[in-house]
């Protein structure tokens, strides 16, 4: 830089120049007075000047005296161009305006003609330019307020910035915040943004939702999302092709620049590990068809469910579930009953002479709890909280079948009245029977799930609700409570919270809960044996047990939520371990290893869940990459380890085929006091930038009023004043 100018200046106004001017005056008519009346002596003189010289330099500094220095730049003026090599720039939606019919050109490539070197010569006489890519990977993600601070931070100087990008960020700041001290710093940015501000024709598959694993031999619901942004009704066949080779069709209309939601149903024969994959045939007017397949694994198992029912009195909603359960050659059912009149417990094949103590408990999946309450006879308060713990921590499922005797009301004077979806009439523990057949009413969440679906179609299966046997007893209960999903209401039976709820679900800790508020189920089966009637209690178990047995052997089990992450989720892990004796360890040193797609590796120490959740380990994760993620998790107590695949859904964060955010670049341009060039046009975006101002002088000032050697003189005059008094015995 040169030196072209140096001054001294004051940051006066009229209130300091008036009062530094009395101030001075009224000091010197005072000291003239003094000198006069000591007969115009030489000392008092010099004494009375260094007191107008301390006043004086008082006075200046009341108007902030300042040094100003101007220097000129040597440098010539920086002018950079940022561009973006994200992901989203591989869109192919920028049209030819001259030949509509043309195939459209990425945004990658456009941007390539901008960027050439040899396309900024015409500025090279009058500023140096810098061209400068910002990139980005799957993984990190877009985070353009951050581009622009680091552009800036490396090239001080800027006299402006041409930014030319699709305007898609996906992670830090917002872009605005860059763009404001860009402007504080007198920085403009020139905006061109690459890309169709609308979604050009496209079909997509969004999601695919098979579960971690189903059963060999059992349905397997493979829930998948389409999207359209054409502009009409789009119908065509999808098709589930596994790797084993067998093909699944299904015919689905997407409508206009909307989306749909369908399930296939498929029947796996053979246990091993599959491969689906699922492909939506292309249409002629879409632009993109590389999200038209999307694949997920799916690993069948063997069904090997264990349930336990507890129950007093063998009715015969017990009676026909019992039996059902034990026909199913995936089910082991073991049973305790406390029956009335029979005062010995067991006796019989799958039945129980005592209750479970925790070690052989912790095995059951599935708890049925019946007519059953604590009583001598019955449930002991330790056994209770054993249930309780049972659900909290080891991921099993809870059914709460009440009965007419009412035997459950006293459960709610213990720990597992929490676990209680509904809340219970205490006015009427026995319930309500009628002689006229009550009916079951699916609310909208009831039709819509899974455990209330005995038909495949959601016609079908309401109309088999509506004309389901009734049933002639409920149970007493006034509402459902919060947290709760209600899936069936009484059909006609009211109070002032609205229907009675019958069938409602909710989580308790790890683990499930289902209450079903009429023992009359058995009568589904009147001129169809077991179809519904399994059908419905056979769902709730696999339901119930689903978490529970993501992955587990003998010493550990490992289950996590959600059962199909997508990038970006909290995925929350959970363990249950055990000692070599079978009995939950309460204190272990549990580590999950995490390994990503791209081979990066992350551990993580699951924490006890503490003094009342025996057994239970947990921890999260939040997956950044799509894909299959290799899962490994230890023990050093019992040596154990297990070994596990959980896939990541979803997209990288960079995705093709999203409309430019024009909108982002224009705020860019607008905070910063620059323009937005609403068409890549080279020449225009260098006219505009040979227009800036040449950089204006750039000042140095020094603060004298604030510097420490002003006050020291000032401080240095008054001291010698002072002295000069004392010496010739004025004070």
């Amino acid at each position: 830089m040169t030196l072209t100018d140096s001054e001294l200046t004051f940051l006066w106004t009229p209130t300091t120049v008036v009062f530094g001017i009395a101030v001075f005056l009224s000091t010197a008519v005072f000291s003239f007075l003094i000198w006069k009346r000591n007969r115009y002596s030489g000392t008092t003189a010099l004494l009375e000047l260094l007191r107008l010289a301390v006043v004086a330099l008082v006075a200046l500094t009341l108007s902030q005296p300042e040094w100003k220095e101007t220097f000129e730049p040597d440098e010539e003026p920086v002018i950079g161009v940022l561009y973006d090599e994200s992901g989203s720039m591989q869109t192919e939606d920028v049209l030819d305006p001259d030949v509509p019919a043309a195939k459209p050109k990425s945004r990658d490539a456009v941007v390539k003609d901008l960027v050439k070197e040899e396309a900024w010569e015409p500025l090279a006489e009058s500023f140096e330019v810098v061209i400068q890519p910002f990139d980005t990977d799957s993984i990190s993600g877009t985070d353009l307020s951050r581009a622009i601070t680091d552009f800036v931070e490396q090239q001080p100087g800027l006299q402006g910035i041409v930014l030319i990008s699709d305007g898609d960020w996906n992670t830090g700041d917002p872009p605005s915040a860059a763009a404001t001290r860009l402007r504080m710093a007198g920085t403009p940015v020139f905006a061109v943004p690459i890309g169709s501000e609308n979604s050009l024709p496209d079909l997509a598959v969004t999601a695919f939702d098979a579960p971690t694993f189903g059963i060999s031999g059992k349905p397997v619901r493979l829930p998948f999302s389409l999207s359209s942004a054409l502009t009409e009704d789009h119908t065509t066949t999808i098709s589930i092709e596994t790797s084993e080779g067998e093909t699944l069709t299904r015919e689905v209309t997407i409508p206009a620049m909307g989306k749909v939601r369908e399930t296939v149903l498929w029947t796996p024969l053979a246990v091993g590990d599959y491969s689906l994959k699922l492909t939506l045939p292309g249409s002629e007017e879409e632009v993109n068809s590389d999200n038209n397949e999307i694949t997920a694994p799916i690993a069948i198992r063997k069904e090997e469910l264990k349930v336990l029912v507890i129950e007093s009195y063998p009715r015969w909603e017990y009676r026909y579930l019992r039996n059902a359960l034990e026909r199913d050659p995936g089910v082991e059912v073991q049973c305790l009953l406390f029956h009335p009149d029979v005062e010995a417990l067991g006796g019989g094949p799958g039945y129980l002479d005592e209750f479970p103590p925790p070690e052989t408990l912790s095995v059951f999946d599935v708890i049925v709890l019946g007519d059953v309450g604590v009583s001598p006879s019955e449930l002991t308060i330790e056994q209770v909280e054993a249930l309780k713990n049972q659900i909290a921590t080891q991921a099993s499922g809870l059914v709460l079948l009440p009965g007419f005797r009412g035997h459950q009301i006293s459960l709610l004077d213990t720990s597992l009245e929490e676990l209680f979806p509904v809340v219970v009439d205490s006015a009427q523990p026995r319930g309500w029977g009628a002689p006229t057949p009550g009916q079951f009413e699916l609310t909208e969440l009831g039709a819509r799930s899974l455990l209330t679906r005995l038909e495949d179609t959601e016609n079908a299966n309401a109309n088999i609700w509506s004309s389901l046997p009734g049933f002639q007893w409920y149970a007493g209960v006034t509402r459902a409570k919060a947290g709760s999903e209600v899936l069936a209401t009484h059909s006609s039976e009211t109070n002032r919270y609205g229907r009675i709820p019958l069938i409602v679900t909710k989580t308790y800790g790890t683990g499930k809960i289902l209450f079903m508020g009429t023992d009359g189920a058995w009568r589904w089966r009147k001129g169809v044996e077991d179809k519904y009637h399994y059908r419905f209690w056979g769902q709730v178990a696999r339901w119930m047990a689903y978490q529970r047995n993501m992955a587990s052997d003998e010493l550990m089990r490992l289950f996590y939520s959600p059962d199909r992450p997508q990038t970006g989720d909290t995925l929350t892990l959970n363990a249950n371990v055990m000692s070599i004796g079978g009995e939950p360890l309460q204190a272990a040193n549990v580590i999950v290893q995490i390994v990503a797609p791209s081979g990066k590796v992350e551990s993580i120490r699951l924490e006890p869940g503490g003094e009342e959740q025996w057994g239970l380990f947990t921890g999260s994760f939040e997956p950044k990459e799509p894909g299959e993620h290799t899962v490994s998790m230890t023990c050093e107590e019992n040596g154990g380890q297990l070994d596990l695949a959980i896939t990541v859904q979803g997209s990288s964060l960079e995705k093709t085929g999203q409309p430019a955010r024009v909108d982002v670049m224009e705020e860019i341009a607008r905070l910063s006091r620059g323009e937005l060039l609403s068409t890549p046009d080279l020449a225009k975006i260098q006219s505009m930038v040979a227009g800036l101002p040449d950089p204006e002088p750039i000042e140095r000032r020094l603060r004298l009023w604030a510097n420490p050697w002003w006050i020291g003189v000032i401080i240095l005059l008054m001291t010698a004043f002072w002295i000069g008094r004392k010496a010739v015995g004025a004070v």
